[in-house]
């Protein structure tokens, strides 16, 4: 059967099923349900949580699904410790999409007045949250000059029965899109797919040149094509096995009050003006499970950290070709801390490895440069070379004025004086020197050693 929603949790449930858990009693979708998976992350748990019963509508919602880097190695078919690797090769081996007459998706199709958001259990995340927010679709769009499908995933807040917030960050190829058809001062057609593989997800996410590609990545990431059918009510394709897809237009000049919405750096963004999206038509599976992803929060960072940490290794080792690991740490978001284990055979390979980082994300703040033998998914060893192997005088790039996120609080315009979308970007060399300057040994049992044992055969319960 074709991957999806439905057989990445059978998968779940089989091969992780305390990955998976469910909630019978029925819940709000204001803050209740996220209630309740917050209070499992303090806990120190990220299952994926199932609620059954949801206030207000007829349609059971799944969130967390993405909150583990183990589900979503899980998903590429491989394990922690070879994810990056196995997403790079996927991601670099494009699968076209693959078009099908109908789907799942079009088992029940919603045009005109029936097209109601209200049928659809769309949750308000955080406390000062403006609204309910859709933040876990699929955005597709069509470049009017190209005619080539783009897809991202943006934050849609629930304005009316039959309107959407249409808010694509700045630097976004969606946005540029939007901008070629209000220049003609024509509506942009649009459509959000909701609930897929994480594959798919991760497709829209990633970071491919020009515009579009994406639905070719979601089927490299899957290791099969993506299924997609033409749309209802505007000249779009969408994925034919997501749960739920919601048709229409985003108006070129029409803007609406948006905001504030907490975004994953845990902080909530300034209100303001932003497109709207005019509803067409709701298409969906008969019994159709709603797909959240919990913002500001794991779920958010972790399902863009792996296509971040692909786009970062992959440019990373076309100028150093033997960089080892890469790993965005959730002490940054995901998103603004790189950790780098590179082989060093010349002093400077490590500053030219934290350049390409970089000029690939511009969201990175911070890249800390480890040896080889140093565990980048591993913080404390991180930090060790960092004491053991770092002198700040010498080894630290401090960079001001660099492009980077507005999201951040800190982030300053180019007078210092307001918020904007520059930031100061450091560089840690962590690394020994080269070869053949001499450097201590690093104390440690002979690795020989450590493979032998099996704790079973050793630890024994103290009663």
């Amino acid at each position: 059967m074709p991957k999806d929603l439905r057989t990445f949790i059978e998968e779940v449930a089989e091969k992780r099923p305390d990955d998976l858990v469910r909630v019978e009693r029925e819940v709000d979708p204001k803050h209740e349900l996220t209630a309740v998976v917050e209070k499992l992350e303090r806990a120190g748990e990220f299952p994926a949580v199932y609620f059954e019963h949801v206030k207000g509508s007829d349609f059971p919602i799944i969130i967390n699904v993405t909150a583990s880097y183990d589900r979503l190695a899980m998903a590429l078919d491989t394990e922690l410790d070879h994810m990056v690797q196995t997403f790079c090769e996927r991601e670099e081996n494009p699968i076209p999409p693959v078009e099908v007459s109908g789907g799942p998706v079009k088992e029940v199709v919603l045009t005109g007045t029936d097209a109601d958001l209200s049928i659809l259990p769309v949750t308000t995340h955080n406390a000062l949250d403006a609204g309910p927010y859709i933040c876990s679709g699929l955005g597709i769009c069509k470049d009017p000059e190209t005619g080539k499908h783009n897809v991202g995933i943006y934050r849609h807040m629930v304005h009316d029965h039959q309107t959407l917030g249409n808010w694509i960050y700045e630097a976004h190829h969606g946005y540029y899109v939007w901008q070629r058809y209000a220049a003609r001062n024509e509506p942009m057609p649009f459509a959000i797919a909701i609930g897929h593989h994480p594959g798919a997800i991760m497709g829209a996410i990633s970071r491919y040149p020009g515009i579009g590609g994406e639905f070719d990545g979601s089927g490299g990431l899957m290791n099969e094509p993506l299924e997609v059918a033409p749309a209802e009510t505007v000249d779009l394709m969408v994925p034919a096995r997501a749960e739920i897809v919601v048709e229409g237009t985003v108006h070129p000049t029409e803007l609406r009050q948006e905001g504030p919405f907490g975004e994953w750096p845990r902080y909530y963004t300034a209100t303001g003006p932003k497109p709207v999206m005019t509803v067409t038509a709701i298409t969906m599976r008969r019994e159709p499970i709603f797909f959240d992803l919990f913002a500001a929060h794991p779920e958010h960072n972790i399902v863009g950290g792996l296509p971040r940490m692909g786009s970062i290794y992959r440019r990373v080792k076309e100028v150093v070709p033997s960089v080892k690991a890469v790993n965005m740490p959730m002490s940054g978001g995901a998103r603004a801390h790189a950790y780098i284990s590179l082989k060093k055979s010349v002093d400077g390979e490590p500053k030219q490895a934290a350049f390409a980082a970089l000029m690939a994300e511009n969201n990175v703040k911070l890249v800390i440069l480890v040896d080889d033998d140093i565990d980048v998914f591993n913080e404390s060893e991180v930090l060790w070379a960092v004491m053991s192997r770092f002198e700040a005088d010498r080894d630290m790039i401090v960079m001001p004025n660099c492009l980077g996120m507005k999201v951040f609080p800190t982030a300053y315009d180019i007078t210092r004086d307001h918020h904007g979308t520059m930031n100061t970007k450091v560089i840690m060399d962590a690394t020994r020197p080269a070869p053949p300057t001499p450097f201590p040994e690093r104390a440690q049992v002979p690795p020989e050693w450590i493979e032998r044992i099996d704790l079973k055969d050793y630890i024994k319960p103290w009663a």
